[in-house]
């Protein structure tokens, strides 16, 4: 059986046609959104910081606003990158990826508050006794904190800060736990969220009965989409931000970008995991890279 991300379950349940395209078909796509991109831009800057600080050094703010405009200007183009909100431009869109450093950098300098045990840490695990359905994911940081706990950190770009009880019941950090508390013997965890353009941090936990019912219900959801037959589009708001919006047929109906405003839609932080992750660089890469942000 597939390997299963939570990208790959929240594209099933947001549109059962555009995980169709996705994953089954694996339709090439050559642009992504102007918010997958900031995101992607952040993270990398922020993995390259997070693993200068490993090695006990710690470059300056301006010297990570100097690497994230060097990315940017390397890698966006214009043709690649789809903006639906035409009223903000790619400038001001660079100015809220600069905003999120700057927010992270002031928050947490001289970054000595915790240990880290993984950056952007590939998990993969079981969710039943015999290793049938599996779960991928990609941890943006694992912590051990000052008081024994280990944390799971997750950086958001996006604008919406979702509420304490949204994030209580959150799926992905959830089932990130299961796999790190198994690699990491802990028997104290802490779910993170960096939501980083609001300059806001966010704690949840979850007991054992509660992650062996969010095992249940992901088995009972990967059987639901390994049984799908139809995979019939779901418009929604989300659609403006599809890639697959020129060839699906529900699209026409979708509600058009001015008039969907969930803004958690459009606050995306990471782009759709496809297949086996794999976003770590190379060891010599990475090194390349790590030396080029100071």
């Amino acid at each position: 059986m597939q390997v299963y991300s939570h990208s790959r379950l929240s594209s099933f349940e947001n549109c059962p046609r555009q995980f169709r395209y996705r994953y089954v078909e694996r339709l090439p796509v050559d642009t992504e959104s102007i918010e997958a991109f900031v995101g992607k831009r952040v993270h990398e800057v922020i993995e390259r910081l997070n693993r200068f600080v490993e090695r006990g050094l710690v470059p300056s703010l301006g010297r990570v606003i100097e690497r994230f405009r060097a990315l940017w200007s390397e890698q966006f183009q214009l043709e690649r990158v789809r903006i639906v909100r035409s009223e903000v431009s790619s400038e001001e869109y660079r100015g809220m990826g600069e905003r999120c450093l700057t927010n992270h950098y002031r928050r947490h300098y001289p970054f000595d508050g915790d240990e880290s045990l993984g950056i952007e840490q590939r998990v993969v695990f079981p969710l039943d006794a015999d290793g049938r359905y599996r779960v991928q994911g990609v941890v943006d940081r694992v912590v051990r904190a000052r008081d024994g706990a280990i944390e799971i950190h997750d950086y958001k770009t996006g604008r919406f800060v979702p509420t304490q009880q949204r994030l209580d019941r959150d799926r992905q950090l959830a089932l990130y736990q299961i796999g790190v508390q198994a690699s990491h013997q802990a028997s104290s965890v802490r779910l993170v969220w960096h939501y980083l353009l609001r300059d806001h941090v966010r704690v949840s936990t979850r007991t054992a009965a509660q992650l062996d019912t969010l095992r249940a219900d992901t088995i009972e959801l990967i059987d639901r989409i390994e049984s799908e037959s139809e995979f019939a589009p779901r418009p929604s708001a989300l659609c403006s931000w599809c890639e697959f919006r020129d060839i699906c047929p529900g699209a026409a109906g979708a509600p058009a970008a001015r008039e969907r405003a969930p803004v958690a839609a459009r606050a995306t932080a990471r782009p759709a995991a496809i297949g086996p992750v794999a976003r770590a660089a190379p060891a010599s890469r990475a090194v390349a890279l790590q030396l080029r942000l100071l």
